[in-house]
């Protein structure tokens, strides 16, 4: 039995494919498939029903599956503590990394982190909240950037800052001419959405008039986008408007910037936190992360009077702080 035999079964436990799973560990398939055979023929059991399709485990696959991830955890954890005893930042660390963050706040740290732990691999992947918490829990990913609260007893959050949202509004709408919006002022069905999945979707859900959405806006048409820039471009040749967190607002060109409008107090504000589990093995790489992000962040947001906001749950409303 081998390590790499492991990976290769949580590979197919993931995928449910073998020719997917091949790919993921960047071997062909029937070195893959081999390996998992000797494995089986050692143990003297399948661990996959190579009969159904998408490719399940068996009940006494299940077993084999949990207690593998069990033995590759304790592996990365002897390599952290070796590590540590050489007082060493160095090896792979995976970082998820919500779509409403990637975009805008990467830049600002990548760069310098790179320099400064160049023995440390960060492997950046961009994940929907449900996506990094399941990834957290079964230990693939080692921290995830995203919003908070998440209100899970099994996972440790660092908040780093408060993002405050505005209202980015078409130039011939009724809401550009007021200063600023009020949460009852908006209305579900002239509001461009991110889709399904995103927890900023839901977060402004949380602050519209309405609780359920249309999807879209624009008389007959439902579109819904996978990201910020779209639903701007949306606004700006289709009417509407869209809500937008603090950093993609500070990239607007000044004349896009005329279309901004602030949200009375309590203003919507959106909690951000570096997310890891309670048995996390990169705690020091994780210092440095939050080090690092903490200090390239604008000014505003690093100040920020949070006096007079009110931090959007996922699913709920939540008192100002």
């Amino acid at each position: 039995m081998t390590l790499t035999q492991l990976e290769y079964i949580l590979a197919v436990d993931r995928q449910r494919h073998f020719g997917r799973a091949a790919r993921a560990c960047h071997v062909t398939q029937p070195t893959l498939s081999m390996q998992i055979q000797k494995l089986e023929d050692e143990l003297g059991l399948i661990v996959f029903d190579r009969s159904k399709s998408p490719a399940i485990p068996t009940s006494e696959g299940e077993l084999i599956i949990a207690q593998a991830k069990v033995v590759l955890r304790e592996q990365r954890r002897l390599i952290e503590l070796a590590r540590r005893t050489r007082n060493e930042l160095a090896g792979d660390f995976r970082l998820g990394v919500i779509p409403t963050l990637s975009t805008y706040v990467l830049p600002l740290f990548i760069g310098s982190f790179a320099r400064e732990y160049p023995s440390v691999d960060l492997i950046i992947d961009e994940c929907k909240t449900e996506d990094i918490v399941t990834q957290l829990v079964e230990g693939r990913l080692d921290a995830g950037l995203m919003a908070t609260p998440l209100h899970d007893d099994s996972l440790i959050e660092r908040v780093l800052f408060y993002e405050p949202f505005y209202l980015f509004v078409a130039p011939d709408h009724a809401l550009s001419s007021r200063k600023r919006i009020a949460q009852n002022d908006l209305d579900i069905k002239e509001i461009w959405l991110l889709n399904k999945g995103n927890c900023f979707r839901d977060q402004v859900l949380n602050i519209c008039s309405e609780a359920e959405p249309g999807g879209q806006t624009g008389g007959s048409i439902r579109f819904e986008s996978g990201n910020l820039e779209t639903l701007k471009n949306m606004v700006l040749t289709n009417s509407g408007y869209t809500v937008l967190p603090h950093l993609a607002v500070s990239q607007l060109t000044p004349g896009r910037r005329k279309l901004v409008r602030e949200f009375r107090r309590p203003v919507p504000t959106r909690e951000i936190s570096l997310v890891h589990s309670r048995s996390v093995l990169g705690l020091r790489v994780i210092e440095a992360l939050e080090e690092k992000i903490v200090g390239a962040l604008p000014q505003t947001l690093r100040t920020m009077d949070r006096l007079g906001v009110r931090v959007v749950e996922f699913g709920q409303d939540d008192p100002a702080i």
